[in-house]
């Protein structure tokens, strides 16, 4: 995947969360891993709310390491995708586990987003609709 890292942050994680974060040119990939709860869910937020402001053209979160969600972090995702689209930026969730398809399915939100199975058919459909532009690489590890 990418071809030149160019910058890595490291911070303190909140409590059984991490999200590292690869920013390419015009799109932003967010790895969500551990649990997304009312314990994680400010600083989730917060992280979420930083990729955002650093993203172009498209927000990928990739679930495939969430653990948990309850109903705060579900209001997480919800809240991200009404940023999204009021300032444009296309977002996709990616690769979520059994539990989480269940959790989106029964609550009807798998019908207000862009999932994909796996991460790498979200990244393949951001190249299909010719949002990467250049191979500029940045690891952001927000704990």
């Amino acid at each position: 995947m990418p071809k030149q890292l160019t910058n890595t942050v490291h911070s303190r994680p909140p409590t059984r969360s991490r999200l590292p974060a690869v920013r390419v040119s015009a799109y932003t990939i967010v790895g969500l891993h551990g649990d997304m709860d009312i314990a994680t869910g400010p600083a989730m937020r917060m992280h979420l709310h930083e990729a955002l402001r650093q993203s172009k053209d498209v927000l990928i979160l990739d679930l495939s390491g969430v653990s948990f969600c309850d109903a705060c972090g579900l209001a997480v995702l919800v809240g991200i995708r009404r940023e999204t689209r009021e300032r444009g930026i296309t977002l996709r969730l990616a690769a979520p586990t059994m539990r989480m398809t269940h959790l989106l399915r029964i609550t009807c939100l798998d019908q207000s987003f862009t999932i994909h199975a796996t991460l790498s058919s979200a990244i393949a459909s951001t190249h299909r609709s010719g949002c990467l532009k250049q191979a500029n690489y940045v690891c952001l590890y927000v704990l």
